[in-house]
């Protein structure tokens, strides 16, 4: 909820803007939901897709929000009593791996946003989106491409050539959480999902993947850039060195990275991915 805005709600409200909701009526324009549609929204998080849905869909047209994390999941209930939704939702806490406590057959659209890219099984994961759905059901899932948005001799965008040793430090202790290769973020492209979803039995399978690469990023305060996370799975940055350098160290690391996260004097690299598919 806040280790991707650094706390500060002016930029979490422009995130949403630029990002998450330019995603979200991506996701839900693929989905083509009908007024009547059963939605099962997995990894459901603060719920930026489920409610969506719920704005789109007609009063007989309902929402399972599924998440791993109970907190999440109570956030988003208090969220729709708030805006008198309950009687069209339902909270579930489940996996996007096996979908417990999702009945067979019992939905018409399966979404997700930046979901699969934390699951290791994703197979699985596509298997389990076909068992919920009717058949005709389709999915419409977003999920960003890491190996593709990968930028060697780089950390975060910024060259840190000048300062590698330093900067080796830090991408050995991200790299210990998440390894190369083998941690669920960085083990898949946009054909594996294609390849997932038709081995799962979805036929008109469609991939749409987007790639940018710009110079220059948006300036960042020092201070709240510390308080920053490339993903929920690692430290901000302010702990990570703190964890990984001496103070010397630090110092010498803040007084050159610094002055290029506060001009901007970078490189933003995407790769998002929408993947659709209809259930036979």
């Amino acid at each position: 909820m806040d280790g991707r805005s650094g706390g500060d709600p002016a930029v979490r409200d422009r995130l949403l803007t630029e990002l998450l909701y330019p995603v979200r009526d991506t996701v839900l324009d693929k989905a083509k939901l009908r007024p009547d549609d059963a939605v099962l929204d997995v990894g459901t998080g603060d719920g930026l897709i489920a409610f969506g849905a719920l704005d789109r869909l007609g009063p007989s047209g309902h929402v399972v929000f599924s998440d791993i994390s109970q907190d999440l999941l109570d956030h988003c209930r208090a969220a729709a009593e708030a805006e008198g939704l309950l009687d069209r939702s339902r909270f579930v806490l489940t996996s996007a791996d096996s979908l417990a406590g999702i009945a067979d057959g019992s939905v018409d659209v399966v979404t997700t946003r930046s979901v699969l890219i934390y699951v290791k099984d994703k197979a699985a994961a596509l298997h389990a989106f076909c068992r919920v759905l009717r058949p005709g059901g389709r999915i419409s899932v977003f999920e960003p491409v890491g190996v593709l948005m990968r930028d060697p001799g780089r950390l975060m965008g910024y060259d840190i050539t000048p300062v590698k040793p330093l900067a080796s430090k830090l991408r050995a202790l991200y790299e210990s959480i998440q390894p190369p290769g083998a941690d669920a973020m960085v083990d898949f492209d946009e054909r594996d999902l294609v390849r997932h979803a038709e081995r799962a039995g979805f036929a008109d399978v469609g991939l749409e993947l987007r790639v940018t690469v710009k110079n220059g990023k948006r300036p960042v305060p020092w201070d709240r850039a510390l308080r920053m996370s490339a993903n929920p799975l690692v430290p901000p940055l302010g702990e990570a060195m703190d964890q990984v350098l001496s103070l010397a160290e630090i110092a010498e690391f803040t007084a050159y990275l610094k002055p290029l996260v506060e001009s901007g004097t970078g490189r933003e690299r995407q790769a998002l991915a929408y993947l659709t598919a209809v259930k036979d």
